[in-house]
């Protein structure tokens, strides 16, 4: 990522003579997506995350580009083509980011493969696919996936579709956009908005490492905060209605024993209504995800209830039944879905809707990581429109991710570091996502520039102290820094795990 050293983009933010063309306010999924369409349409563009990027919801996703089974059945079919549209252009943009997985649904009442078969089938088809989906005997099933149980089983259907990581495709935009000429900066929150002549004109933003405090002029500003969109809306009109209802996801992490080979499974209907997945995912299985409303937080955790509900519906599927001894991590991510309706969270559209205020402040609020490159398009035109700032239109349906050629499930150095640290250069890794990629804290290097604590909570917290010392030595950090993030990062990994 050329010119990321942080100190180097708060001097570019800091020194800017004339105001930025647009001004955005949150580093997840949709906030990155801005800035790398923004910059791609030559707009002067800079982007503030108050933590670091994707440290919220777009790192703690299930982590699928995907047009969204489930969606079918509530009939929003709309929403699982646009989907299924961008899943193919990233797949051609960030190839060695996204890569295919096959799903089995298996099935244990009579003509359930014809019922699942005729549902995947239309999947199937608004992919522009063909013969992805296949049916499969029981005896077929055993052999292709290993570790479902067999008891009672009749069959399965098995699907196409994407998987990814979603720390590493987020720091691959914030490195896009870079490229682009955009100022990325973690670890710098708004205080206020700025108005002039009646418009939102900016931001007051104070950075956390020296506390100093500046205002940033821009001509539009977008609020992509996800979970916390209503709080800077309300900094613009402190009489907002609320447009945000939160959903936490919880997953589970298991040991690759548990469901062998590469298939993973996909459980059609729970106990609330959603699908749950058991996906092979760097080394290990991924288990989720749940639905349920929950109160806004910046580092949400999955529940006890969570953990159980989780257990319980993969015990249902895999012939050696898990339990909580079996879990290496567990998590939760917040869903900000749209405000519609009254009914429970699983039931509430994922789509995405642009709201502009007033004053002019944007808001891109709903959607999905497998659709952050339409809301972004979405965001900027209407950014566009209520400034004429621009006439040119979006190049990121085409435009290639950084990095995004090189195969990210190779055994590169963080990979080796996720899973433990053996034969990997630990000291170096840190060294190199210090100066080159942002990373700031233990947390940054073990939860996003690797991913360690999602694949072993407690192995995680064994590698803290090396990470803390090479970070102290290249940020000038002292002995008593140190000691506090050993801390602060064991006692966040420590709630990662179950209760024992």
């Amino acid at each position: 990522m050329p010119n990321v050293n942080r100190d180097e983009m708060f001097a570019r933010l800091r020194h800017r003579g004339t105001p930025w063309d647009v001004l955005i306010i949150g580093g997840g999924a949709t906030g990155l997506g801005c800035a790398v369409d923004a910059a791609s349409r030559g707009l002067g563009t800079a982007l503030i995350e108050r933590f670091d990027f994707a440290s919220g919801t777009s790192s703690r996703s299930t982590k699928l580009i995907h047009g969204g089974v489930r969606y079918l059945r509530g009939g929003q079919v709309g929403l699982v083509a646009q989907s299924l549209r961008e899943r193919e252009r990233l797949r051609k943009n960030a190839p060695g980011l996204v890569r295919a997985i096959d799903f089995l649904g298996p099935t244990r009442r009579p003509f359930g493969r014809a019922f699942y078969a005729i549902g995947l089938g239309l999947y199937d088809a608004l992919s522009g696919g063909a013969g992805a989906t296949r049916v499969l005997s029981r005896s077929a099933v055993r052999e292709r996936v290993p570790g479902v149980a067999i008891h009672g089983l009749r069959g399965g259907v098995v699907y196409r579709d994407d998987q990814f990581d979603d720390a590493r495709l987020a720091l691959a935009l914030a490195r896009t956009a870079a490229d682009l000429g955009a100022v990325v900066l973690n670890y710098a929150a708004v205080q206020s908005l700025v108005e002039k002549n009646g418009r939102v004109a900016g931001a007051v933003v104070r950075d956390a490492e020296t506390g100093a405090v500046l205002e940033v002029p821009a001509r539009a500003v977008i609020n992509a905060t996800g979970v916390h969109a209503d709080d800077i809306r309300r900094l613009d009109d402190p009489d907002a209605e609320p447009i945000i209802r939160t959903s936490r996801g919880a997953h589970l992490v298991l040991d690759r024993s548990f469901l062998p080979g590469d298939t993973a499974v996909l459980i059609p209907r729970t106990d609330d209504g959603r699908v749950v997945f058991l996906i092979p995912w760097r080394g290990r299985v991924l288990v989720g995800t749940t639905d349920t409303e929950s109160e806004i937080a910046d580092d949400p955790v999955a529940t006890q209830q969570d953990i159980e509900f989780l257990l319980a519906h993969a015990g249902r599927v895999l012939e050696r039944a898990p339990t909580r001894d079996d879990v290496r991590s567990a998590f939760a991510g917040l869903r900000p879905l749209l405000r519609e309706g009254h009914g429970r969270t699983a039931s509430l559209s994922r789509d995405h809707h642009v709201f502009v205020s007033a004053r002019g402040l944007v808001t891109i609020a709903g959607g999905k990581w497998t659709t952050y490159r339409a809301m972004a398009e979405d965001a900027i035109d209407r950014a566009i429109a209520a400034t004429k700032l621009s006439t040119r239109r979006s190049r990121t349906a085409t435009l290639a991710i950084h990095g995004g050629d090189v195969d990210a499930w190779s055994n590169d150095p963080a990979e080796l570091l996720a899973m433990g640290g053996d034969g990997a250069d630990i000291d170096g890794f840190v060294s190199a996502v210090t100066r080159d990629a942002m990373a700031r804290t233990v947390e940054d290097v073990l939860a996003r520039r690797s991913r360690a604590l999602y694949l072993d909570a407690r192995g995680s917290i064994a590698l803290a102290p090396v990470v803390a010392r090479t970070l102290a030595r290249e940020l000038g950090r002292d002995p008593a820094w140190i000691e506090k993030e050993i801390a602060d990062f064991s006692a966040r990994a420590t709630r990662w795990l179950p209760p024992r």
